[in-house]
């Protein structure tokens, strides 16, 4: 299949901070692809069409590596633990209940691979596509250039149980100081389930804080969210719609406010599974229709650290945006040699728990077995059809204000 030109964003050929260091004719030593911009760098690897590396200079003109990751490209595909780090979970993003769905009447049963029970050894739901999802292979480069890159990956029918083939493009583009995405899905044999994202790891400190190695300290604004998806002690949904509100844990529409304000509140334990305390909790994105994603006053949630001076706020067309505090985080990552403080035993050179934020521009969760949400035209996708498409902007600044 000939990939479309328009899916590909090509943007001015500017020179990013310490462009010379990395390369843009194909991989470097460590299997990272190059793309820059006159504010920002970034690598990308075809495992999983992942993120490695975005370079931006703090408010102090340091450079900081802002997302987590591994040092070389082929450590991701021998790392046991595998997080999910960078790439992009598919064919269907987050968990799916019973690891079936229904659709025209016909019942799918796709690969199970989380919390398993005696009575399901291999898993009570599939999460991310399952134990051989789309972040787990290689993907296609297709273009490469100063400031983007695409990835291509056509997906089996029959692939982890899910029917039907699937071609996709991913398109990574870097303008100024804003990271650009656009992911496009072709369901060409059967009406299938598609949702995709980025599982992106961030520390907007560069994991370099000296007064604190968690990201505690960030302050988040999601001012669209008002509710979310009500879930079950594995995160399940439960069909259920809940209000956030105002002054809650779970508010962060009202004000912006720092990730660990809440953490001692009772309300917190439980909040991302049962035994969990934080945040893994998908919050739904009402905005006013019609509306532009891509005006300054639509980003769906904004991301600031005061000790960086660096500040994201997340532009898309997607209606829902789950954000994980890393809740599940045990020392045991290693961090990057471009991330973190050398030679202080205070600051382990690892991902503590809360070391992170995962920020995933989505639709609602497991809306495939929810169908009373009326969801199946974003999330249900079939060959003469339109094409599954997401698309997101991180627009990055310094010493911005946390302010609404």
């Amino acid at each position: 299949m000939r990939l479309n030109t328009g899916l590909v964003a090509l943007g001015a050929l500017s020179l990013p901070i310490a462009s010379a260091d990395y390369p843009t004719s194909g991989p470097d030593d460590n299997g990272l692809y190059w793309i820059h911009s006159e504010g920002l760098s970034a690598a990308f690897i075809a495992y999983g069409a992942s993120i490695s590396r975005l370079l931006i200079n703090d408010q102090y003109g340091i450079q900081r590596d802002i997302v987590g990751g591994f040092d070389n490209a082929s450590y991701y595909e021998i790392d046991q633990q595998h997080p999910h780090f960078g790439g992009v979970p598919g064919r269907y993003a987050n968990r799916i209940q019973n690891s079936t769905f229904e659709i025209d009447g016909v019942t799918s049963h796709v690969d199970p691979n989380e919390h398993p029970t005696d009575a399901a050894p291999d898993g009570a739901n599939t999460l991310h596509g399952g134990h051989d999802g789309w972040d787990f292979r290689n993907f296609t480069v297709v273009s490469h250039t100063n400031d983007s890159i695409t990835f291509s990956i056509v997906d089996p029918d029959g692939k982890e149980g899910f029917p039907g083939e699937v071609v996709s493009y991913i398109t990574y583009t870097l303008k100024d100081y804003t990271w650009d995405f656009k992911m496009v899905a072709l369901a060409t044999t059967k009406k299938t389930p598609i949702m995709l994202s980025s599982h992106t790891y961030w520390n907007l400190d560069g994991f370099a804080n000296n007064e604190t190695n968690t990201a505690l300290n960030h302050t988040l604004y999601l001012p669209y969210s008002g509710q979310r998806v009500g879930v079950d002690n594995i995160l399940i949904p439960t069909g259920d719609i809940l209000a956030n509100k105002q002054g809650s844990v779970n508010d962060f529409w009202s004000a912006p406010k720092q990730i660990g304000t809440s953490l001692n509140d009772p309300e917190a334990v439980n909040n991302c599974g049962l035994g969990c305390t934080g945040y893994d909790n998908c919050w739904i994105v009402n905005r006013e229709a019609p509306y532009n994603w891509r005006d300054e006053g639509n980003f769906v949630a904004r991301l600031h650290s005061p000790w960086s001076g660096i500040q994201v706020e997340v532009y898309t067309d997607q209606d829902a945006f789950q954000m994980y505090s890393c809740n599940g985080q045990n020392g045991t990552l290693t961090l990057k040699g471009t991330q973190g403080l050398h030679g202080d035993d205070a600051f382990p050179r690892t991902i503590p728990q809360y070391g992170c934020v995962v920020m995933e521009v989505e639709d609602w969760i497991d809306a495939i077995n929810h169908p009373e949400w009326g969801r199946a035209d974003k999330q249900i996708f079939g060959p003469g059809g339109d094409p599954y498409v997401l698309q997101a902007s991180y627009v990055f600044s310094i010493n911005a204000t946390a302010t609404p």
